[in-house]
Formats: C-alpha cells, structure tokens, sequence
C-alpha cells in the first residue's frame, strides 16, 4: 500500500464510532426540552448541533460536544429583563426533570448534561431575524451576547466542496495531532485555520489522498509560522476565535517529522515517522518475517502501554510537565534547564518529575505517569517498563537514573473519563556514574 492508502485508513481509524449514542444523547435532550417549552415531545425540532460535530470535523475520543436549543420566540418577554440565570436554571431543570439520573450542572454560558464519555454543553438561545443567536451570559449580573453557528456550518459546508472535500480531513487530521502531542487547541481555532491554509492556496484544490503527505507538510509550516496574535476570525461566523496557549513551536517539530517521513517514502520506517506525528491511529509499520524473528528474540517483555488504548482523548488544556534532579552532595537542577543545554543526566541521580503547572488543569483532573526505558541496558534487563499508572495524589512520580538510554516520561490529565491534557519529556542519560565526572551536573 502507498501514501494515500495509509491517509485513507488513518481517516476511517479517526472516525468517530460512537455516532448513534451521541445522536441518542442529542435527541433525549432535545424532548426533554421541547415538552418543557412547547408541550411537544419532538427529538429533532429546535435544536441545532454546532460545534465541531456539527461542522462534522470531530474524531474519535471527542468530549465536549455542543448544542443550541431555539427557545421559543413567545418566551422572550419572560426573560429578556436579567432573566439570563432564570433561563439557564429552567433549561437544566427541564433535563433534570425527565433524566434525574444524569449529571446536570448550570454554568456561565450553558447547561452541562455530563455522560460517562462525554459531556454535551446546552446553551438556550432566541433566533435572530439574521440567523444569529442571542444568547445568556450570567456574568457581571447578565447581559446578552450574539453567536452565529449556523454562519460557520454553511461556511464550512462551502470550502470543502470548494477544495475537494479536503477541508473536513485536514481538520481532523490536524485534531489527531494536536492530541498526540498535548496542543490546547479549540476545535474552532484548528477549523479556521485549515481553513484559512487551504483557502490561501489552490495547490489541493484537486488533489486528493495521494497528496496528503504534502498537505500536511505545508500546513504545519503554515502553522508554524503565524503571527503572534490572540485570536482569529472564526471561518463563516468572522466572530473571535481566542487562542489558549502558542502553537507554533509544536507546529515547527511537526513540520520537520514530516519533512523526514516524506524522505522515508517507500522504505521501511516511513510509517513509523508518520505515527510520531498523529499517533498509533496511522497504519502500522509492516514487519518481515526477518524483523518478527528478531523481535522474539529480543529476550525482554514488551510491556509499554498506549494511553489511547485505555482513554478515549481530546486535548483541551495546556499541561506541562518538569523534573527536578538531586543527589546527595551535590546542587539540585531542572531537567528543563539541562534539555535547553543540550546536556545529558548522568546516572545513580534521583529524578523527580512533577506536574510544573496544575493551576491550569480543571478541578477534579485525575493524573497518570507512564515511564518507559529505552536502550540496550534496560532490555537487556527486562525493565523497559511503559505501564500508565495513577498518580497517588501528590501529581509527582519518583524515579533515579539507572539504565543509559533516552527514556520516555509522559503525564496525562484525565477528566470524566477522557485524557484532557498530556505532555511528555524525553530523559537521556549518560553511561557514566556521576562519581566519575568530577563536578554536578
């Protein structure tokens, strides 16, 4: 099989598999909510999907999915004095009424109806003559705002037929690696900007599957290179789209795996350098009957687990991981702080690897450590390790440097189920004792 083949089942192996729970979970809420503000028991009427399901550029693993429900017009006298709060407290009581057993909580903006994989966010909003929306904001005792989905759904609609379907696939190709790689990207923002790339260009326009390579190429150079700005015009709505944290330095390593997969082509780790960018969802790399016989004779456990193996994932915030390496006698130091020096760690050192931003993940986060030893001294041990494990409370993972090698170090933030946020750091470590150095590291 070629390029093309391999986009094609890295596609269908992205997809999103849970289509008929997640339009049950739409439909449930949608009655609800029509028997309570219309005395009808309708599970499509009066509600619009929006969000990246609704611009049908979601994949496998999404979270946070969104609805509007079209309140209807008679209602707006009852609410449009500071009713904002009275609005969203009637529309969760509506839920709440007909599904006591599901988790329904008020927020700012919405209604969030939380399942076991994923949480649906309700905002009640008042059709505008334009198609806009008005909807409640409790902040700053409450105001209305304006929001223009329906603008997005058509505009989005419109490019992908404009550029040969590609639009959608970019999308949510650009979803698997921002979850590869922990980038805290909204949905909206990675839709306008493919957008934005493939609307500045006409060398796709025609081109299809066998020229994904290539596409993804270009746009991660497009990415890396963006001005430093906060936010975007959202595609079709024009409406702001915030940035939540840079992208463009995780854009440029993407950039040069790909220049680097593309060099691979037609040889025998080519896949490989395509799964370093978008995860194990890409076909895996062909093994020969010669590389299986080597493989068995390895001598070790191959004991590394995948975290998309055991947690559906959807990035949404930023998590960074450090470690803090000490030994008796000698000054404590960053890992961060050697890496940027391009230093190694030597070995008989303890590393302690921390969570070095927890006031930016959600509340109620469960955190796992996965350790994985690299190297001929680890196999040759069998102590390879790579088991996810939960943290014990304290969000911190102990560990000394006894094996030479660049070893793995990955953390993930996991939230109702679903990894929220992770990053990973790599460990190198030198084959001599720190006793033989002469001086701390």
């Amino acid at each position: 099989m070629g390029i093309a083949d391999d986009f094609k089942i890295f596609l269908g192996n992205i997809k999103i598999d849970n289509d008929a729970t997640i339009s049950a979970r739409y439909g449930e809420i949608t009655s609800a909510l029509n028997r309570t503000f219309r005395d009808t028991e309708s599970k499509t009427a009066n509600s619009l999907q929006v969000g990246s399901y609704g611009r049908w550029t979601a994949i496998k693993g999404v979270s946070d999915l969104d609805m509007i429900y079209i309140v209807p017009a008679g209602a707006w006298d009852t609410y449009k004095a500071g009713g904002q709060s009275a609005l969203l407290r009637a529309t969760s009581k509506a839920i709440s009424d007909r599904y006591p057993r599901t988790t329904v909580k008020v927020d700012r903006l919405v209604v969030q109806v939380v399942y076991k994989d994923f949480q649906i966010e309700v905002m009640p909003a008042f059709r505008q003559e334009d198609g806009s929306f008005k909807y409640p904001d409790t902040a700053n005792g409450g105001s209305w705002k304006i929001t223009k989905p329906q603008a997005e759904l058509d505009e989005i609609k419109a490019a992908n037929d404009r550029k040969n379907r590609n639009l959608r696939r970019l999308c949510k190709i650009a979803r698997a690696w921002k979850n590869k790689h922990g980038v805290p990207m909204s949905g909206l923002l990675i839709d306008t900007l493919a957008y934005n790339f493939l609307e500045n260009t006409n060398e796709y326009d025609e081109k299809s599957y066998l020229y994904y390579d290539h596409m993804c190429r270009d746009f991660f150079k497009f990415l890396s290179e963006q001005p430093n700005q906060s936010e975007y015009a959202a595609l079709g709505s024009r409406q702001r789209v915030r940035v939540k944290k840079r992208f463009e330095k995780k854009a440029k390593e993407a950039y040069e795996l790909a220049l680097k997969a593309i060099e691979a082509n037609g040889q025998a780790n080519e896949r490989q350098k395509w799964r370093d960018i978008f995860g194990n969802a890409y076909p895996q790399p062909e093994a020969n009957r010669v590389q299986e016989a080597a493989y068995s004779a390895k001598g070790f456990r191959e004991t590394e687990e995948f975290v998309e193996d055991r947690f559906p994932i959807d990035i949404r915030h930023s998590m960074r991981i450090d470690c803090r390496i000490s030994q008796n006698g000698w000054q404590p130091t960053q890992l961060s702080d050697l890496l940027a020096k391009k230093a190694i760690i030597l070995r008989q050192k303890t590393l302690h690897f921390y969570v070095a931003n927890p006031k930016e993940l959600p509340s109620g986060v469960e955190i796992y450590w996965k350790v994985l030893n690299r190297g001929e001294e680890a196999e040759r041990l069998d102590k390879i390790r790579g088991e996810i494990t939960r943290d014990r409370g304290s969000w911190e993972q102990p560990e000394t440097s006894d094996f030479r090698g660049e070893h793995l170090v990955e953390c993930y933030a996991v939230l109702n189920g679903t990894v929220v946020a992770r990053d990973s750091i790599l460990v190198p470590i030198s084959s001599k004792a720190a006793e033989e150095t002469g001086h701390a590291s």
